[in-house]
């Protein structure tokens, strides 16, 4: 007998599960609310049934499903928890996953309670019209978070002045200096001098001040390290500026350049060869109009079993499931990676819509586990094999998952989860 709160957890994410079926789960407490909104499509009924749902989590997570579409989590624009609306405005962690219809902003924008409508200066997203609609609160810290918000420059370098960036500068504290590195008021002797710092992390930061030349940094011996923040200054750089950056020597300018907001498609091409893996993993986080290429390439350099496509946990942010995803992920053609030596590209072919049932079943006896559970969750395999993985504890959760998987056998397993 399989596993029951292994093939729970498996029939949280099968998109067939009857809607009666998928409530029972939802009482279930082995199961969280992140388990049961995980699934990677979503019928009407079944989003409908959960976003009624009494448990405010349940609906927290559902508006986070990163299976919904924008018009799904846009119906729970009327929730009346303060939670759920943060939720649903936040949205999917992937940047570019379906947004909300325009409406949502607009009809949050005339909420009753003021904390709705302060979320909408602060969080990511909101139309300017609708900013603009909210300098007019009557709330007073609304109306001026409003504000400042339409009266903010694109970028607005925060400084400690040039005394205190001095006072820094010359500190014994590692993280003093490399503040006072790129302070925009530190004077040119004290940058010429901490460019040749002890300190890696200093010498870093000096190398990535807006005004030096491509030939000061090179002279700078900064390390190549994968965890460089995001730099303010190229973000918010203007056309002339963002191709110096996307063009430059340095990889933190060219990351930063890959996030770019406005970055045009000749660009997006040119950072898609780039030589550096965190400017490729970071034009994926970004950006929906990427090489489909470039998305497969990211998932297969990804380290087996990290949450970052880089090693370097919260930099690029993409797990190989945001990568799957993607917009531009390629899923014609993947039968090919049926022979390759690495088995996360083995577990891609049946994600391919081509690939032949014969192909899946005999992925579904690969030495892998991690090859046999995706084989598992196809719907294109044979139904005795699909029963003998549901048995295979390394299989019974993908297999749980299988959207064809016949309903006397659902209900089965259902009632043996029982406590």
């Amino acid at each position: 007998m399989p596993n029951p709160l292994a093939a729970l957890h498996g029939l949280a994410r099968n998109p067939a599960l009857p809607v009666t079926l998928l409530l029972r789960l939802a009482a279930d407490d082995r199961i969280t609310p992140w388990d049961l909104t995980a699934r990677r499509t979503w019928t009407d009924e079944a989003f409908d049934a959960l976003a009624a749902h009494p448990d405010p989590e349940v609906r927290e997570a559902l508006a986070r499903s990163p299976g919904a579409t924008g018009g799904q989590r846009a119906r729970l624009a009327g929730d009346l928890s303060i939670r759920v609306l943060q939720a649903l405005l936040e949205g999917p962690p992937a940047r570019w996953s379906d947004p909300l219809p325009g409406w949502v902003h607009h009809r949050l924008a005339g909420h009753p309670e003021p904390l709705v409508r302060d979320l909408l200066t602060y969080l990511p997203g909101t139309p300017r019209d609708v900013v603009a609609t909210l300098a007019r609160d009557p709330h007073p810290g609304i109306a001026d978070a409003a504000r400042a918000l339409l009266d903010r420059k694109p970028y607005e370098p925060t400084s400690l002045g040039t005394g205190q960036a001095v006072l820094f500068a010359a500190s014994d504290s590692e993280w003093n200096r490399e503040r006072a590195a790129a302070d925009p008021a530190l004077p040119a002797a004290w940058v010429t001098t901490l460019a040749a710092d002890p300190s890696p992390r200093v010498r870093l930061a000096v190398s990535q001040r807006p005004e030096l030349t491509e030939e000061q940094r090179a002279a700078i011996d900064y390390p190549a390290c994968q965890d460089t923040p995001l730099l303010d200054w190229v973000l918010a750089a203007g056309p002339a500026e963002l191709r110096r950056c996307a063009r430059s020597a340095h990889p933190g300018l060219r990351r930063s350049a890959a996030c770019h907001p406005g970055l045009p498609s000749d660009l997006v091409g040119a950072l898609a060869a780039d030589s550096d893996p965190a400017v490729r993993a970071l034009l994926c986080a970004y950006r929906a109009d990427v090489p489909g290429d470039l998305v497969l390439h990211t998932y297969l350099d990804c380290l087996p079993g990290s949450a970052d496509v880089t090693g370097s946990s919260g930099f690029a942010g993409l797990s190989s499931d945001d990568l799957v995803r993607h917009p531009a992920f390629p899923r014609t053609g993947l039968a090919r990676l049926s022979s390759s030596p690495d088995e996360r590209a083995r577990a891609l072919v049946p994600l391919d819509p081509a690939a032949p049932a014969a192909l899946i079943e005999q992925l579904s006896h690969d030495p892998s586990a991690v090859v046999r559970a995706a084989a598992a969750s196809d719907p294109r395999i044979p139904s005795a094999r699909l029963l003998e993985l549901l048995e295979d504890p390394a299989t019974t959760a993908a297999a749980a998952a299988n959207p064809s998987l016949p309903l006397p056998v659902i209900e089965r397993l259902m009632a043996a989860a029982e406590p």
